[in-house]
C-alpha cells in the first residue's frame, strides 16, 4: 500500500498532525501499537494550559494554542459527536528563584499574555487557604526541615487565561475524527519494525504484520518510544539534544482541598517552591504532580513498555503532603490513587519539531510532559515545517517562521531544532 504520510503516534500530538497535513491534502497513515488513539502519554496528561516558558517561541506558542482550546470546534473544523472542553481556571504561578518573573514576563509583555503581579496577601486573599510562606528549596518528607517554619513570604504572577482540558484522551479522539473526516487512516495495534530509506530519502515504514506503507514523508510523534523509532531510521547523529523517558505519577484525589472548580478558589497553582502543581478537577477533586525538585530522584526508564502502570505510595505520600502543606484544607488519604504516565524528556525539557539527516523523515518528539497545551499549534507548525522544507527551504541555515493565526505573532521553529544549543534558562523541570 502506498501512502504520502505516515504518522508514527495516534497520541494527541500525532492525531493533530495528521489533521493538518489531511487539510493540506496529503493522504495519511496514522500507525500505532496501542489499541486505540491517545493510550500513551497523551491519556495520564495533567492537560494544564499554561504560559510560563524560558523562550519566546515557548510563550508564543502556548498563547497561540490556548486560542485553539478555547474555538475547539472551529479548529477541528467540524462538529464532533463529543468535543472536549477547556476550562478557564486561571493560573497563580508562586515566585521562586529557579524560574523567577524577571525570565517570563519581558516574553508575556512581548506576545501579549495578561498577567497580574500578586503580592503574598493578595495571594492568600484570592486563594483561600493558601499558605503563602516561603519554604524553598523543596525537600523530602524525611528531611526534619521539611516540617520547618517558613522563611518568609511568596507572591505570585496569575495569569487569568490560563486553565486545563478535562479529558486529555477525549481531545485526541476530537482530533483524529476530524482528521478521518479529511480521509486520514488509523492503524492500531501495530508497531514499527522497519523504516526503509533510498538515497538518503525515506520510502517506506514496515509494520510487524508485515505490511509496507509506501510513503514520501514520516513524522514519528511516538511519545517515549520515538527514541527506538529513530534508530530504525537510521537517524540522531546529528542531533545536539537527547531525550530519554521518564516515569511520571499524578496524584488523585476526591476531595478538593478548597480548590472549588467553580469559584475564584479553583484557580490552580504552579508551586515549585514545594516542588508540586495543584488544579481542581470538574466536578470536585484535585490533581497532584510534581515539579522535579532537586531533592527526588527522577525515575527513568529504558523500556517504556515495562514501567510500573500503577501509582506508589512513597510518590504519593510526597506530592500530596507538600500539597496540604500549602493548602490548609487539604488532608492526606491513606490510600494511593492517581495515573502513571511517561515522558519523553529532552535533555533541556524543550520539545523537538524538526526535520532530520533523512529527507522525508521528521520528528515530533522531546515533549517533556508539557506540550499538551500546544498540541493543537503542533500540528499546525509541523504541516508548515514539512511544507516549506519540501519546496526546498533549508531549515536548518535558515529556520522555517510559523506565523500564529489567532495571535499574528512569528514563532521561530529553529527553537525547536534538534541541532539546538541547550536552552540554558530553562528551570530543569517540567515547566520549560
Amino acid at each position: 500500500m502506498n501512502t504520502d504520510v505516515v504518522v508514527i503516534g495516534a497520541g494527541v500530538m500525532g492525531s493533530s498532525i495528521a489533521l493538518e497535513l489531511a487539510r493540506a491534502g496529503r493522504r495519511v497513515t496514522v500507525v500505532d501499537k496501542a489499541g486505540g488513539v491517545g493510550l500513551g502519554s497523551t491519556g495520564a496528561s495533567s492537560a494544564i494550559v499554561r504560559f510560563n516558558f524560558s523562550t519566546h517561541a515557548g510563550v508564543a506558542a502556548s498563547w497561540e494554542a490556548h486560542f485553539c482550546w478555547r474555538a475547539w470546534e472551529e479548529h477541528l473544523g467540524c462538529v464532533v459527536p463529543d468535543p472536549v472542553r477547556f476550562e478557564r481556571c486561571g493560573m497563580a504561578v508562586l515566585d521562586v528563584d529557579a524560574a523567577p518573573r524577571a525570565v517570563y514576563l519581558p516574553l508575556f509583555d512581548a506576545v501579549g499574555v495578561r498577567y497580574e503581579e500578586w503580592d503574598a496577601a493578595t495571594l492568600s486573599a484570592r486563594v483561600p487557604g493558601l499558605d503563602a510562606g516561603r519554604y524553598w528549596p523543596p525537600k523530602r518528607l524525611d528531611d526534619d526541615a521539611f516540617w520547618a517554619p517558613a522563611t518568609g513570604t511568596l507572591g505570585a504572577v496569575f495569569t487569568p487565561d490560563a486553565g486545563y482540558v478535562g479529558d486529555p484522551q477525549l481531545a485526541a479522539l476530537n482530533l483524529a475524527s476530524a482528521a478521518e473526516r479529511h480521509g486520514t487512516e488509523f492503524r492500531f495495534r501495530r508497531a514499527v519494525t522497519a523504516v526503509e530509506s533510498t538515497g538518503g530519502r525515506v520510502t517506506a515504514v514496515v509494520l510487524d504484520d508485515g505490511s509496507r506503507l509506501g510513503c514520501a514523508t514520516v513524522v514519528n510523534a511516538a511519545g517515549p518510544w520515538s527514541g527506538r523509532i529513530n534508530d530504525l531510521a537510521g537517524v540522531g547523529s546529528d542531533f545536539t539534544i537527547g531525550v530519554r523517558p521518564l516515569r511520571q505519577e499524578v496524584a488523585h484525589l476526591r476531595a478538593s482541598g478548597g480548590l472549588d472548580p467553580k469559584g475564584s478558589s479553583g484557580i490552580a497553582v504552579a508551586d515549585m517552591d514545594l516542588g508540586v502543581y495543584i488544579r481542581g478537577e470538574v466536578g470536585g477533586g484535585l490533581l497532584i504532580g510534581g515539579t522535579e525538585p532537586e531533592c527526588d530522584p527522577l525515575e527513568w526508564v529504558d523500556d517504556p513498555d515495562a514501567v510500573n502502570p500503577n501509582p506508589t505510595s512513597a510518590v504519593f505520600e510526597a506530592q500530596v503532603t507538600r500539597a496540604a502543606r500549602r493548602l490548609s484544607g487539604l488532608t492526606v488519604p491513606n490510600r494511593a490513587c492517581g495515573v502513571v504516565g511517561v515522558y519523553d524528556v529532552a535533555d533541556d525539557w524543550t520539545p523537538i519539531y524538526d526535520r532530520t539527516e533523512l529527507d522525508g523523515y521528521f520528528v515530533a518528539m522531546g515533549t517533556s510532559g508539557n506540550q499538551f497545551k500546544n498540541a493543537p499549534l503542533v500540528g499546525r507548525m509541523m504541516a508548515t515545517l514539512i511544507e516549506a522544507v519540501d519546496n526546498g527551504a533549508d531549515h536548518d541555515a535558515h529556520p522555517v517562521r510559523f506565523v500564529g493565526p489567532y495571535t499574528g505573532e512569528t514563532i521561530d521553529l529553529g527553537t525547536f531544532s534538534r541541532r539546538r544549543s541547550i536552552n540554558s534558562a530553562n528551570s530543569g523541570t517540567v515547566f520549560g
